[in-house]
């Protein structure tokens, strides 16, 4: 194959955690690259998602990067669990220690992408009308970036304010006095809501579908305990890596079956007073069990009818489904927060809205008034942002029709037929299922590997075999159809959004992926076909 000259060797779309790294990888490489990224900033997920109470459910010390030891060392996280304006801080840090910023394209959106066949490059062509050309084309867009506004009749009809979670105003909102509708009751809406209460005339929340929250027991990080992960920061990263999610969990090896009720009360009361994630880990078989289940699902409930004092709303508030077929979230005063008089709750209960009205919102026949609706529903989880990107392959192929039944990709980063694109955590790889940096990271790298390799190969395309694509597609369906995680409609099955196929979008298991993937790339990336 002759050598075509492009602009570029490497077009990455997206500056947050993934398209940072991406780049610096890049860089080391000696390849010539640029992000393009819709915002007037870094941090993806963090740029957009600037709601108050917006903040990550990883501790700090585990959602931040592991590739530079000095960087590790230097950053001093001040809370347990980071805001999202200090994750944002910290991004801009390393975008500036690591000279990135010089090849970032910033208010720079991608309105399609085409793959020429004979040259083996990729013309991207942004909003503006600026077409770049590039090798290869690699999406760092983000799994939780495609922001989701339901089509609610008589939307546009309001008088007030409408605000989404997942694109809020740069310089914030002003709440005070303010009766406000809040939709949603996922993880935005659940740590945005305290925080309009605590300045709103009045509060009320809608509800489709209760969640599963666990308080975050959030508190300013001990400077102790910081340098003492620190003094072995290597090791820690090391250690918790090759957990199932990635992250310090205190995974139990015990059954919620046979473990005595004295003693699984005692492990769940524990960790719901120690607060985070880790709760869900604290019996081997929540997940894979439904009777084991429930033991940690009534606990829940429990605490939900001791913390809100009317029955009725506590009732409304208690989860129906299985703990964690949906995400679970964590919360500050979530639960509290409805025992507060200017604070009430519609519990949609499969009903929806009926219409939006200029004064208000109308459900069973009656207008609830409001001057703001704060939409907090969520994302076009895993697909969304890839499939708004206008991407177009061999054959002229477009991605949605190609996954028109579902995606499909081989280990989450190339989908067949589409040569020399790669995916940052895309479909059906960990992504959702782990501690999202140290998934970033090691897609990030086996990308990067792989174009070192075909650099040094002289090789110029590389492409997804049908047959590991398929292997791999019914690999990941497998395990999940082994969970429970596949019990109740979710994002993960892409479920919020109407008429979006019905497929499991997460590879479960961050270790075995891991594996599979140094095997691959071992074996001279098996699976892959290269030119």
């Amino acid at each position: 194959m002759s050598e075509v000259q492009t602009d570029l060797d490497a077009i990455v779309v997206g500056a947050g955690f993934g398209g940072l790294y991406m780049l610096h990888r890049l860089h080391r490489l000696g390849l010539k690259a640029r992000i393009v990224e819709k915002a007037g900033g870094v941090g993806g997920t963090w740029y957009w998602n600037s709601y108050p109470g917006a903040r990550c459910d990883i501790e700090s010390l585990q959602y931040s990067y592991k590739f530079d030891e000095a960087l590790q060392q230097e950053w001093v996280w001040s809370e347990r669990y980071a805001t999202g304006v200090e994750i944002l801080r910290y991004l801009n840090h390393v975008c500036d220690r690591f000279n990135l910023r010089r090849d970032i394209q910033f208010n720079a959106c991608v309105v399609s992408a085409v793959y020429d066949e004979a040259g083996s490059f990729w013309t991207v062509t942004l909003e503006s009308g600026q077409t770049l050309t590039a090798r290869y084309l690699i999406s760092a867009s983000g799994v939780l970036s495609s922001a989701n506004m339901p089509n609610i009749a008589g939307r546009d009809s309001f008088a007030g304010a409408v605000l989404h979670t997942g694109n809020w105003p740069r310089d914030g909102y002003d709440f005070a006095g303010k009766r406000v509708a809040v939709i949603g009751t996922g993880s935005s809406g659940i740590q945005v809501m305290p925080e309009i209460a605590k300045q709103a005339a009045q509060v009320t929340v809608f509800q489709r579908t209760a969640a599963y929250t666990i308080p975050a027991r959030n508190a300013p990080l001990d400077p102790a305990v910081q340098a003492a992960i620190k003094a072995d920061y290597r090791g820690y990263r090391e250690r918790w890596g090759r957990m199932p999610l990635a992250a310090e969990f205190e995974h139990r090896n015990v059954s919620a079956l046979t473990d005595p009720p004295e003693s699984a009360r005692a492990e769940m009361e524990a960790r719901w007073a120690k607060g985070g994630v880790s709760f869900g880990a604290a019996f081997n078989d929540l997940m894979m069990d439904s009777e084991a289940n429930k033991v940690a699902a009534e606990f829940v409930r429990e605490k939900i009818r001791a913390t809100v004092k009317d029955p009725a709303t506590a009732e409304a508030l208690s989860p129906k489904q299985l703990f964690g077929c949906k995400r679970v979230c964590l919360d500050s005063d979530y639960y509290a927060t409805y025992n507060q008089p200017h604070v009430s709750l519609v519990n949609l209960a499969g009903g929806g809205i009926d219409r939006i009205v200029p004064e208000g919102i109308v459900v069973a026949g009656k207008t609830y008034a409001c001057d703001v609706i704060v939409f907090a529903t969520g994302f076009d989880a895993m697909t969304g942002s890839l499939l708004r990107m206008g991407i177009r392959g061999k054959g002229g192929q477009s991605l949605a029709d190609k996954w028109a039944a579902g995606a499909r990709t081989y280990l989450g980063v190339q989908t067949q037929g589409f040569p020399n694109l790669f995916m940052v955590t895309g479909p059906q790889s960990p992504s959702v299922f782990t501690n999202m940096v140290p998934a970033i990271e090691q897609d990030v790298d086996f990308i990067a590997d792989c174009l070192g390799y075909l650099k040094v190969k002289g090789l110029h395309s590389i492409e997804a075999q049908a047959e590991a694509e398929d292997a791999w597609v019914k690999h990941v369906g497998a395990v999940a159809e082994s969970t429970l995680y596949t019990s109740c409609n979710s994002w993960y099955l892409g479920a919020n959004i109407p008429g979006k196929p019905r497929v499991f979008l997460a590879h479960i298991g961050f270790p075995n992926y891991v594996d599979k993937c140094t095997q691959v790339a071992a074996m001279g990336y098996e699976g892959f076909a290269l030119l």
